[in-house]
Formats: structure tokens, C-alpha cells, sequence
């Protein structure tokens, strides 16, 4: 492996050598023209010469001059902010976002961080006009001195503010009690007072403080402030002659085609060898001709634009949004590499691909390229049910989720369930139905997701063998973990969307703990209970008779589905009927054994109801 080592320090040599040749043949003009800004120079420059400057700005070659230009700071996915006016060392920047939030005196406006670049060895950051907001829990009673402002009207929690930054002595400490809170940082115009929105302003002045090697580096107007492949400051000074530039250009150019016909090599090699690349393959030839289109990575790269947006993360990987060649938005799930033995991966297109019903999601195609494996499916903007249930007030936020419309996802995952279940030439267990994998599309149509769990069996099989526990703890089905309460079938799908509607029901975050930690009740218990002594049940949004009997309803089918043992549950086409009778011709089941388990998902305190 000495060659190795070599070769990363020829590379790092080069490196050097090359920042050196790229500053010192002059490929940073002294200014650069930004529309209405006028000229700017470093630290400030355009995206399109990035490295000629700390900070881009973007939209300067745009046309009318008097476009708007913008800036990011922080990471490369933080907020813009328009960009007002550049001076040598200072820029005036505009948070709209912010702006709307103050106008509305939203307290979201107490969210929305100012966050400065990191102090390098070039240079370091400040926002002039800025202060330090504390957000505290409100059972917090901090001890302060009468420098400090309370502010008490936003719903969450309470906030705490002294005299801005640029008043607070040399070595001011915050005082400890403050601690437990977390502080935001925001722009204010003028002293602070009782009122935060009075002096909390969405405009900023960052001022960039370079550092005395950068300022002497420049001094003559020769220099360039670059930092070395190990992040250490120099100054670029000099020229070059072009027969060096021409030998660093073809040494680095042989470099690199080395190194990328070693790394392909190796590459090649560790794919031939792999053990789950070879059971994928002989999965995919087995089963011929898929419905589904088979994309390369590179394929998978141009679909998701570089995997720019990301959608979201779980323990299989993570989710892009991304846009077919006919104009079609997918999301595309990059399966962890490495992560298993390829069982998920082959799980998903083996059960996928033989279905086609309104409540699944169709898989539109897939990847297997050497180490990379990863799905595409039609997109569904309005994400999964777990989102919308698990959101504070959910169902007055999201006013089309009432309790018709959640009555209007359980009978559509139920039908989704059905068809895997009797509607196939084969049956698909899924063994991970909860919120999070119900996908809803544009009009709230559900879509059962996420089949890396599934099991195939053929359907005269009244019981299926699997090895260990799978799905996820809340919605597993009690003989799934454990034999003894009976054999593994359809029924432990029944169980896990008993578990999920019940979820709909209480909402995943409608808990609220009294000062009597007892108060907390388990929500099949509660639920159970109101429904066996015809009590009303009082929840949340519930505005009529009609969103009553939904709701009693759905409990006394989740209640059904929720038996211990699999031999009472009703099977998938039941609870269909069941969803789809009258309230008054259910017959309330019995009380499930288990309850109350520490993984519940589901917990309802007795203070809210």
C-alpha cells in the first residue's frame, strides 16, 4: 500500500502547486461590476469567481442592473438575503422572510438565526447591529439583573434580551441561569426595550474583519489571501513562466488518469467480489424483464440534479425529490451502502413491481450500480400521514384534514392492504404499515410506501415463517416478537394498521402531562373505555355529530384490530365492511390484553380530554 501514500502526496504537491499558478496568473481581476452595487472587491465577489473572494454574491450579471442581487452566509443551505449596499469591508443585507415575520409580529421572527461564516485564517465575521436572544422554557425562572427584558406572548416559550452586542462590556459573561435556554441571533436598530418587535429589525450589517496576514498580503496590491490544502493561510505573490504552468497542467493531468484508473481497477474488482452485488444480480435475472426501468447512477445523478433537494432520512438512506426526461417528479430513495445483504433492495422491487393499485406506490425505477442502489417512485407532494398528525393542531393548520378526510385515508390504506393481501397472484405482507409510510399524493389519496420489510407468500399460505422481529416498535403485532400468541400472518398487518388509525384518532403529539405524572394514560385504554360506557369522547376538532361517529367508529375497528390474538382480529376485507357500515351495527370488541406497552406510540393525557 506504499504506492498509495505516494500517490496522496504527489496529489497534495500539486495541489499546492496549482492554487499557487491559478492565483498568480492574474484570474481575479481588482473589481468586479454587481449591477446597482457598483464595484466590488474583495472580500466581496461574484458566484461566478468565487474564489476570488469570501463572500458571493449572486445575480450580479443579471439583467435589468437593478435586479435584486442576493447573498448566502453560513453553510450553502442557509437563507438568502437581498443584498442592499457593499462598502470596502461592510455589507448591508435584507432578510424578507424575516421582515414579514415582524410586520405580523410572529414570533417565528425569534427563530430565524442570523448565522455568520465561520472566523478563518483570512478573516473573521461581525454582525454590528446585532443582539443575543435567549428562548427559554416558561416553567424557567431565571435569575437576571434589571438590565435583562422578559417577553411572554409567543405560545411556546418565553424570551429573555440585554442591551445589544456591541453595548455589552469586554469579557461580559451571560448570567448562568440562562444556560438551559437556546440563544438566536438577530439585528436590532437602537437600545432594546420591553417590546422586542419595536427594535428587532430584518436588516443587518456584517462587517468582515481581515486578518493582519491578509491585510498585510494585500497591502501592496499584489498579493491574494488563499488558504493551503491544509487550511493554513498564505499569500500568493509572483509570477510564473508558462513552460512551469505547462508542466504543472500535464503533470496533474497524468496524476489524476492514474489515479482514476486505479480507483476503477479496484473499484471493478471489490464489485465482482461482492456477495450482495452478486445475489442482486442473480435476483434481476432470475425474474427477467421488470416492469420497472433498470437506471444507471450517473442516470440517477442527472434525474435528482446532483441530489440538490433532499426530501428526507431514515435508517435505509436517504430521499431526493427529482424530475424524469418526460417531466414527471419522483422521489428517489439512495439506499445505505453496504447497509445489508441486499434483502431490502430486493424486497422493494420484487414486491412493488407486481402491483398496480390506486392506494400503492408505484415504482417507476431502479438502480443497481455496482455499490449504489437506489428506487424511484412517483412523487407525492403532500408527503406522509405522520407529518400531518404528528404537527401541533394539525387538523386546524391543515383545515383539509379533518376527520372526513382521515376517515378517507384509513379506507384507502385499508383497500391498499386488501389488494396486497387478496388482489395479487401472490400475497404481500407488509409487516411496517404506520404513518410514516402512507404517502399522500396531491388530493390527500393515500399510498402505502416502504416495502423493504415485505414478505411474498403465496396466497393459500394461512401463515408465513420469518426469522426475528420486523417493523417497528408500536405497530409490531404481539406474535410477530413473540410465537406464543400465535402464528404470523395477514392478521399482523391487521394489528399494525389497528395501531395507525388509532394514531390518526389521538394525534402522535396529543400529549400534555399534568403536575401528576400519573395523569398520563395510555390512548387504546382511554379510548376503550369511553367507547364501552357510551361516553362522549371529547377530542380535539371535533365540531359535529357526524365527526363523532367517524371517530367512534374508526376507534371501535382500531380496537378490533388491535386484539392480541391474530384469530380475532377481523381480516383486511372485514374491516373494510366494518369502516364502511353504520357506528350503530358495531359490536364493540373486547378489551385487548395487552396495553399500556413502554414503546407505545400512542399516549393521551387525562387533562386534555
Amino acid at each position: 500500500m506504499v504506492w498509495l501514500l505516494v500517490l496522496k502526496s504527489l496529489i497534495i504537491f500539486l495541489s499546492q502547486l496549482l492554487l499557487n499558478v491559478s492565483a498568480q496568473n492574474g484570474r481575479c481581476p481588482p473589481y468586479s461590476d454587481c449591477g446597482f452595487l457598483g464595484r466590488i472587491r474583495f472580500p466581496f465577489t461574484t458566484t461566478e469567481q468565487q474564489h476570488c473572494g469570501l463572500l458571493a454574491i449572486h445575480g450580479c450579471q443579471r439583467l435589468p442592473p437593478s435586479s435584486r442581487k442576493t447573498i448566502k452566509l453560513g453553510t450553502s443551505t442557509s437563507s438568502s438575503y437581498s443584498v442592499l449596499k457593499v462598502e470596502p469591508s461592510t455589507i448591508f443585507i435584507s432578510d424578507d422572510e424575516q421582515q414579514r415575520y415582524l410586520e405580523n409580529r410572529s414570533c417565528k421572527a425569534f427563530s430565524n438565526n442570523v448565522t455568520l461564516p465561520h472566523t478563518s485564517p483570512l478573516a473573521s465575521f461581525l454582525n454590528k447591529n446585532g443582539i443575543t436572544i435567549f428562548r427559554c422554557n416558561q416553567s424557567l425562572k431565571p435569575s437576571l439583573s434589571k438590565d435583562f427584558y422578559k417577553y411572554s406572548n409567543c405560545s411556546e416559550y418565553e424570551i429573555f434580551y440585554g442591551p445589544p452586542n456591541t453595548l455589552t462590556p469586554p469579557g461580559f459573561q451571560w448570567p448562568s441561569s440562562l444556560a438551559p435556554c437556546s440563544t438566536v441571533q438577530l439585528s436590532v436598530d437602537g437600545s432594546s426595550t420591553d417590546d422586542p418587535f419595536l427594535f428587532v429589525i430584518s436588516t443587518s450589517v456584517i462587517e468582515v474583519q481581515l486578518s493582519n496576514e491578509c491585510e498585510r498580503c494585500l497591502g501592496d496590491g499584489k498579493g491574494r489571501c488563499l488558504l493551503d490544502t491544509e487550511g493554513k493561510f498564505y499569500c500568493a505573490t509572483g509570477s510564473r513562466s508558462w513552460v512551469t504552468k505547462m508542466v504543472l497542467g500535464l503533470a496533474s493531468a497524468v496524476t489524476v488518469i492514474l489515479l482514476i484508473a486505479m480507483v476503477k481497477i479496484y473499484y471493478t474488482r471489490r464489485k465482482k467480489q461482492n456477495p450482495t452485488n452478486q445475489r442482486i444480480e442473480v435476483f434481476l435475472k432470475k425474474h427477467g424483464a421488470l416492469q420497472t426501468k433498470r437506471y444507471g447512477y450517473s442516470e440517477i445523478k442527472k434525474v435528482t440534479n446532483c441530489f440538490r433537494n433532499k426530501l428526507g432520512q431514515g435508517g435505509f438512506g436517504s430521499v431526493y425529490k427529482g424530475k424524469l426526461q418526460d417531466g414527471r417528479y419522483v422521489a428517489v430513495k439512495i439506499l445505505n451502502e453496504l447497509k445489508d445483504d441486499g434483502e431490502e433492495f430486493i424486497n422493494e422491487v420484487a414486491s412493488i413491481s407486481r402491483t398496480s393499485h390506486i392506494n400503492i406506490v408505484t415504482l417507476l425505477g431502479f438502480c443497481c450500480d455496482g455499490f449504489k442502489r437506489a428506487l424511484i417512485y412517483e412523487f407525492m407532494c403532500n408527503g406522509s400521514l405522520e407529518k400531518l398528525i404528528c404537527q401541533e393542531n394539525a387538523l386546524i393548520t391543515h383545515h383539509q384534514l379533518d376527520y372526513q378526510m382521515l376517515y378517507h385515508i384509513a379506507i384507502g390504506v385499508a383497500r391498499g392492504l386488501e389488494y396486497l393481501h387478496k388482489g395479487c397472484n401472490t400475497r404481500i405482507l407488509h409487516f411496517d404499515i404506520k404513518p410514516h409510510n402512507i404517502l399522500l399524493d396531491e388530493n390527500f389519496n393515500p399510498k402505502i410506501s416502504d416495502f423493504g420489510l415485505a414478505k411474498i407468500c403465496s396466497r393459500k399460505e394461512s401463515m408465513v415463517s420469518i426469522f426475528g422481529a420486523r417493523g417497528t416498535a408500536g405497530y409490531i403485532a404481539p406474535e410477530v416478537f413473540s410465537r406464543n400468541f400465535g402464528v404470523v400472518s395477514h392478521k399482523s398487518d391487521v394489528y399494525s394498521y389497528g395501531m395507525m388509525i388509532l394514531e390518526m384518532i389521538g394525534g402522535k403529539k396529543n400529549t400534555i402531562t399534568g403536575l401528576d405524572p400519573s395523569s398520563e394514560i395510555y390512548f387504546p385504554d382511554w379510548i376503550y373505555n369511553r367507547i364501552e360506557s357510551k361516553q362522549e369522547l371529547g377530542l380535539q376538532n371535533m365540531r359535529n355529530i357526524s365527526d363523532e361517529k367517524l371517530v367512534r367508529k374508526m376507534a371501535i375497528v382500531g380496537l378490533w384490530c388491535i386484539q392480541t390474538h391474530p384469530s380475532a382480529r377481523p381480516a383486511i376485507s372485514k374491516v373494510l365492511e366494518m369502516l364502511e357500515s353504520k357506528v350503530e351495527l358495531l359490536q364493540i370488541p373486547p378489551k385487548p390484553v395487552l396495553s399500556s406497552p413502554s414503546t407505545s406510540p400512542i399516549h393521551l393525557s387525562s387533562e386534555t380530554l
